[in-house]
């Protein structure tokens, strides 16, 4: 199986198109700017979504489900939210399509079918969310409300790129509501460390916590908390967001709850979410020039076996010893394949899942047999060595940890080494040119200045990091005082 991959040091763009579409993931649909997520690709995407609804139930969060429409005067009810998504919402006019008595055999929209009220199809889901919880909240003794949906939505985009932009995704929306504005801001917090969490414990992704800048934060919120990762060409990616949308929302749709103290108050509202962009940033973040590398805790098949044979005497041998290794591997929570398909020869194979990033590789052949080994490649480093038949289970077990461990370690060593602090314009502008990566540097707050830097350079103020140090200084561009340093970068 030739992989024919373009090398990411000649062009990072097209290695990454290439891949998604080698790998099996995903491919481009015949509706423009929408994607066909393959049975592979959407098995890492289940992987994640377990994960992250055991941990949003863990913390007390029910999953529910909410209309894909959206009436146009709920919309735009919130007028910064409606403002924030309206150039990029499909809008539903009419309900009914005939047949064109000019075209046999086509059809035409009904003009006699136009709906009373235009119908958006979800951008996001606050407006149709918090028109609901109206109904839902009379009390006090009715909070919090801790609500999920797993769902997609419809952002018109000119310019897409599989999983990392495209007019239909999918992804999960938190929706909450609460007593008290401190209630709400642990909310948010909370919601952003999960993602964080998630990011590193499970995708093998450093990531910085932070705050956007009012210029960057999500249409309708007083405070966005995001979660930024480092791809491997220098560019940041926006790997989630909690948004503490203060009352604007309760206000918006006459959220109110009678207090404990007999008045009436109108509600607290938190939104958060992560997407199948997601899928994105694993590629980006850990594969090679061969294809993709997953770390264990996503890859849809964590251990694959391959025999070597001739003649169906030497495969039964091989299969005696690779159906017992599936069973014990199994046993211990490792998700293994046996692929002893007669229609690939084995160098294939090799090829195949070397591209699809599978972890370990086991292979089998006459001469193991007779040595009672097994051949053990690793695909983060692409090393090999013979293991005993009877070390191998405890081998990769220990390999599923040693793994995901190596490749957080790679990309936080990675990021680390691509932040870089500057204390000039020259040097903002010589770094994001020759180094790229996190640029940390001075700024005076002002949107006007991030506005201009961002028109000068296109690098864009990625967060305001919690971990800053209490550090005063001078704004890189513009002189004046500044607060302490945020992170710059180009991003996806």
């Amino acid at each position: 199986m030739g992989k024919n991959l373009t090398k990411r040091s000649e062009d990072y763009s097209r290695w990454y198109n290439e891949l998604v579409v080698k790998a099996d993931m995903a491919e481009n649909s015949a509706v423009r700017g929408c994607m066909v997520i393959k049975p592979y690709g959407f098995a890492i995407w289940e992987k994640m979504q377990a994960e992250l609804d055991r941990m949003f139930k863990e913390t007390g969060h029910q999953n529910a489900y909410f209309p894909l429409f959206v009436p146009k005067s709920l919309f735009e009810a919130e007028e910064k939210n409606a403002e924030g998504f309206a150039k990029e919402c499909a809008v539903v006019t009419h309900y009914r399509l005939k047949n064109d008595p000019d075209n046999p055999g086509k059809l035409k929209v009904d003009p006699e079918a136009k709906l009373e009220e235009e119908l958006v199809v979800r951008p996001t889901s606050e407006a149709v969310i918090w028109n609901t919880y109206k109904n839902w909240i009379q009390s006090y003794r009715d909070l919090p409300i801790k609500v999920n949906q797993w769902a997609n939505v419809v952002r018109w985009e000119m310019r897409t790129r599989l999983f990392l932009r495209t007019s239909e995704f999918l992804w999960q929306e938190g929706h909450t509501a609460h007593e008290t504005k401190e209630e709400a801001l642990q909310e948010t917090e909370l919601m952003n460390d999960i993602y964080a969490e998630f990011a590193e414990n499970f995708m093998a992704i450093p990531v910085v916590k932070g705050s956007k800048t009012e210029n960057e934060r999500f249409a309708g919120a007083l405070e966005t908390y995001c979660i930024e990762a480092l791809m491997q060409d220098g560019k940041a990616l926006q790997a989630g967001t909690s948004h503490f949308l203060g009352q604007n929302f309760a206000k918006a749709f006459d959220v109110k709850f009678a207090t404990k103290e007999g008045g009436l108050e109108y509600v607290w509202a938190t939104s958060w979410g992560v997407s199948t962009r997601l899928i994105g940033a694993l590629i980006m973040t850990h594969s090679d020039d061969n294809g993709l590398v997953l770390p264990p805790n996503l890859a849809p098949i964590q251990v694959v076996i391959v025999p070597i044979y001739k003649g169906e005497e030497q495969l039964e041998q091989i299969s005696e010893v690779a159906n017992k290794l599936v069973k014990d591997l199994r046993a211990l929570g490792v998700s293994v394949k046996y692929d002893d398909r007669d229609t690939q020869k084995p160098g294939w194979k090799f090829a195949q899942y070397e591209l699809q990033g599978v972890p370990v590789r086991l292979a089998i052949g006459p001469k193991d047999l007779e040595k009672g080994t097994v051949e053990l490649a690793r695909r983060d480093t692409l090393t090999k060595e013979f293991v005993d038949q009877d070390k191998v289970v405890e081998k990769v077990r220990s390999l599923m940890t040693e793994i995901q461990d190596a490749l957080f370690e790679k990309a936080k060593s990675f990021r680390d080494e691509h932040i870089t602090e500057v204390d000039s314009f020259d040097e903002f502008k010589k770094v994001l040119k020759q180094k790229g990566g996190f640029i940390s540097a001075h700024w005076d707050g002002t949107p006007e200045t991030e506005n201009k830097i961002k028109a000068l350079t296109k690098a864009t103020i990625r967060c305001i990091p919690f971990n800053r140090k209490n550090e005063v200084g001078e704004c890189v561009l513009t002189g004046k005082p500044s607060e302490g340093r945020v992170l710059f970068a180009k991003a996806y």
